[in-house]
C-alpha cells in the first residue's frame, strides 16, 4: 500500500485550487445571471417564460420545430371534443 509521501502533493493542491476557483467564478456568473433577471421582472418582462425562451433558443431550427409541431398535435387532440357515445334505445 502507498503512504501519503507517494502522492505529488503540489500537483493535487493546483488541481483543487483550479477546481475552487472556477466553483467560485461560476458562483459569481449564476449570480450575475440572478440579477439579470431580477432587472427583468422589473421592467415588467414574465421569468419564467423569458427562462422558457432562452431554453427554445438552445435548440437548434429542425428540433424547435419537431417540439412545437408535436406539442400542436397533442394540443389539438386534446380540445377535439370526443364522438357522443350512442345512447340504448328503450324496447
Amino acid at each position: 500500500m502507498s503512504g501519503p509521501t507517494d502522492i505529488p502533493g503540489d500537483q493535487l493542491r493546483t488541481i483543487v485550487e483550479r477546481i475552487e476557483h472556477i466553483d467560485e467564478e461560476i458562483k459569481e456568473l449564476n449570480e450575475a445571471k440572478r440579477e439579470i433577471f431580477t432587472e427583468a421582472k422589473s421592467n415588467g418582462f414574465d421569468v419564467k417564460i423569458l427562462r422558457e425562451v432562452i431554453r427554445v433558443r438552445k435548440k437548434d431550427k429542425q428540433e424547435r420545430d419537431e417540439h412545437e409541431t408535436l406539442l400542436d398535435l397533442y394540443m389539438q387532440a386534446i380540445e377535439t371534443p370526443k364522438p357522443a357515445k350512442p345512447t340504448a334505445k328503450a324496447a
